[in-house]
């Protein structure tokens, strides 16, 4: 069972740094707290022969934190941007750890790219689309090192209906990657 067992400020983070912001609008001083956060990327991947979308499942201690009931969430493979490198090299190296597909790197197509957590970290994400088979697999994914990430697999039949269907925690990238996908794909892989 997954469970919050204390919470504490921060010494010394190394993901995220809180910070005050001193600004001004329309002539007055205010302040707002923040969070310095990485940039990310995710993607929305598709597999040809099983007509499926690919998610992860992961633990969000955050979402614990809210819903003391249940810290799993829904999303779409994603990493943050934290290399001297490309957002699509980095998306390319997400897919093959925690999903286990080795994808071109020329097989990704941005979707978009949008800020998040705007009220408190203003990241930005870059969301990419990609295809496989069973051909790109390299292993079970899974993540890196302690990360617990279960790939799973959504048949398109139920891919309109997961997208507002509460009882799956779920990101707002992933609703809006399936939207785009039955808007702009759909239609060209039947």
């Amino acid at each position: 069972m997954n469970k919050i067992n204390s919470i504490e400020n921060l010494k010394n983070p190394s993901f995220i740094k809180p910070i005050k912001i001193n600004y001004t609008q329309k002539d007055i001083k205010k302040t707002w707290e923040a969070v310095i956060s990485h940039d990310s990327v995710a993607i929305l991947i598709y597999h040809t022969t099983k007509k499926e979308l690919i998610l992860v499942k992961q633990l969000r201690v955050t979402v614990l934190n809210k819903n003391k009931e249940n810290g799993m969430m829904y999303e779409l493979c994603a990493g943050i941007v934290d290399k001297d490198t490309t957002n699509v090299q980095i998306a390319k190296e997400e897919i093959l750890e925690e999903c286990g597909y080795d994808i071109p790197v020329q097989n990704l197509e941005k979707i978009s790219s949008f800020y998040t957590s705007v009220g408190i970290s203003g990241t930005h994400q870059t969301i990419y689309y990609t295809e496989c088979d069973d051909s790109m697999k390299l292993n079970d994914g899974g993540g890196l090192n302690d990360e617990d990430i279960e790939v799973i697999y959504i048949p398109l039949k139920e891919a309109k209906e997961f997208i507002f269907d509460e009882k799956y925690q779920k990101t707002t990238g992933v609703m809006l990657a399936f939207y785009w996908f039955f808007n702009h794909k759909l239609k060209q892989i039947l």
